[in-house]
């Protein structure tokens, strides 16, 4: 190794720290979402939004649950239950609370995307 040479310095993984940073470091969402509770909106939407809430909302043009969502965009629960939570502030998505009673069609999408997380 030369002098002005300086050590490799091994690069840090920063994929913990990602998630949360899209957030602004918010953990607590401004709407209580559950898992099961879908999420729908339509394309008219998709123009008022920023690129990370577009991919979000893409996933929304047909009802998804927030389980589904966070497995299909690979983000912590958490960090999507923020994001979502500021979509629905901005209009941008609609909420659609469940019944008494859940489908299986529902139940056995919700289990797909926990197996996914």
């Amino acid at each position: 190794m030369q002098e002005d040479e300086a050590p490799e310095v091994p690069a840090r993984d920063s994929s913990l720290i990602r998630p949360y940073a899209r957030t602004g470091g918010r953990t607590a969402a401004r709407h209580d979402l559950r898992l099961e509770t879908l999420l729908s909106t339509d394309e008219d939407r998709l123009y008022r939004a920023n690129n990370d809430q577009a991919a979000m909302m893409r996933l929304c043009l047909q009802p998804r649950s927030v389980a589904e969502i966070s497995a299909l965009m690979k983000i912590p629960l958490g960090v999507t239950r923020v994001l979502l939570s500021d979509l629905i502030t901005l209009n941008l998505v609609a909420v659609h609370e469940p019944g008494d009673k859940p489908t299986i069609a529902l139940l056995e999408r919700v289990l797909s995307g926990l197996r996914k997380l």
